[in-house]
């Protein structure tokens, strides 16, 4: 990086790697906005065993081998692990089945290295949780002197309306919305990158389908990625979204996303659980009038985007960037 060059954003990712957090892997590992300093992984989409080999064979293919892989949580904090197979597969890569890394996972657990990562960082790191929170809650709960020096949180996970695991939830807060709550509550900056937005930055076959072809590992990993989500029970390619590669974007070029700061709260019980309520209201209700509601988080949540941006960037960065690390 040349000395007029804009700093790096530090980032530690958090991921429960199936294939929408393999193309923010591949986002992250090549654009030049990012210094990925870390990867935890955590149990979501698959058990976490997978998730660290998925993982650690998408960074090699991107390019960034030698980054620092750690296993996290095998489970959530309360309820049993609940996967997300019926989307991603059996391996949590819709079957794509990935050469071998050659690299072996950090001898860390995922907390101690988030914990040691933050705390020789040279400036302020982001962390970018793309799957349940679970590592992140146990981080915050062991280190709170640490983590309070993060810049910020970024979590792909709740919605502001409807749910994709139920009517209600969305996976990542269904899976632990206790890990999820402590994050919202940390009073570390917190931005939210939920079901709302994640559904609206799709790329066409038109825009995807010629990644499959490229030259480069890390491009033709995005590609075949890409086409998987594309062919879901269709006959030919339909647009499809770049998941929780959206929240990378976010990181690197804040633009792409409008946000808007709002009390959230996270459902703890019932039919509802796990669902993030938004109070998006103009104005307290009676149940602020009757001192019924106690207090509740702001954080920012992303509610709009900027999709030709949020495409360009990511399609800019997959098809052209330089990963940063050796393999």
């Amino acid at each position: 990086m040349s000395p007029s060059s804009p700093a790096r954003t530090a980032v530690i990712a958090d991921v429960d790697t199936g294939l929408d957090d393999a193309l923010a892997l591949v986002f992250l590992a090549r654009d030049p906005r990012i210094d990925l300093l870390a990867v935890s992984c955590v149990a979501g989409n698959t058990n976490v065993d997978q998730v660290l080999r998925n993982t650690l064979d998408v960074l090699n293919a991107a390019g960034s081998g030698s980054v620092p892989v750690a296993r996290g949580a095998e489970r959530p904090l309360i309820n049993d692990p609940r996967n997300a197979h019926a989307f991603h597969g059996a391996n949590g890569l819709g079957g794509l089945e990935l050469p071998k890394s050659p690299h072996s996972p950090s001898p860390l657990a995922a907390v101690e290295l988030m914990h040691r990562t933050v705390d020789e960082a040279s400036a302020p790191v982001t962390l970018l949780a793309l799957g349940p929170l679970t590592n992140v809650a146990l981080f915050l709960r062991a280190y709170p002197q640490t983590a309070r020096k993060l810049e910020r949180i970024v979590f792909m996970g709740g919605s502001a309306g409807i749910g994709n695991a139920t009517s209600h939830a969305e996976f990542n807060a269904w899976h632990d919305p206790e890990a999820l709550a402590i994050v919202i509550h940390s009073g570390i900056p917190t931005v939210m990158y939920g079901l709302d937005v994640f559904v609206q930055a799709t790329l066409t076959p038109e825009e995807y389908l010629p990644l499959a072809d490229a030259d480069d590992d890390g491009a033709r990993l995005a590609g075949a990625i890409l086409a998987v989500g594309g062919r879901r029970g269709e006959s030919d390619p339909q647009r499809v979204t770049i998941g929780d590669a959206g929240a990378a974007c976010l990181v690197a070029v804040p633009e792409t996303v409008q946000l808007e700061r709002y009390p959230v709260r996270v459902e703890l019980t019932g039919h509802s659980r796990g669902q993030t309520l938004v109070d998006r209201r103009l104005q307290p209700g009676e149940s602020e009038h009757h001192g019924d509601a106690g207090p509740v988080p702001l954080i920012d949540v992303a509610l709009g985007l900027d999709h030709q941006l949020m495409t360009q960037t990511f399609l800019d960065t997959v098809r052209l960037g330089t990963a940063k690390r050796g393999g």
